[in-house]
């Protein structure tokens, strides 16, 4: 199997890399491009945990093959904060105590941004419909829920 060059945008940076055909977006973003933020739960699009957002949309890097992201855009939990400054929702679930052990972290982050991004003011109901795809072995969802709502009111408020 011959390699792939890709050329695509990763959190704003215009970034090439080879990848095989039949590798994983999750597995060039972890192994090849040192973006270890997205872990892998099943490889099977169960559980969310590897969430990015591809071309502004939400899905599991598991499932998407690398070279599919020619000439689209990656959005990874990496390029959430701007600089040491925290993105309101990785602020509010750490006042929350919305994490524990951090495999399910970063999707559950990358998929509460993407609600907010089309919903600023969700209700309970639709955030956790929104969520449902991210799935936690260690919290439980409500500290997750409470989080996400109280950054919708910030950001509301900020905006």
């Amino acid at each position: 199997m011959s390699a792939i060059h890709v050329t695509t945008t990763i959190n704003n940076d215009a970034t090439e890399f080879l990848c095989a055909p039949d590798e994983t977006l999750l597995d060039v973003l972890r192994d090849r491009l040192g973006l270890t933020g997205s872990k892998e739960g099943c490889g099977s699009g169960d559980c969310g945990a590897c969430s990015v957002m591809l071309d502004g949309r939400l899905v599991c890097a598991c499932l998407v093959l690398g070279a599919e992201a020619e000439g689209r855009t990656v959005a990874t939990i990496e390029g959430m904060a701007v600089g040491e400054t925290l993105h309101p929702l990785q602020r509010k679930f750490l006042e929350h105590a919305a994490l524990q052990c951090g495999i399910c972290t970063p999707g559950f982050l990358i998929a509460a941004k993407a609600l907010l991004e089309r919903h600023p003011d969700p209700t309970e109901e639709e955030a956790r419909y929104w969520l449902a795809g991210n799935l936690c072995r260690c919290t439980g969802y409500d500290k997750i829920i409470r989080a996400v709502l109280d950054a919708a009111a910030e950001m509301r408020e900020a905006g």
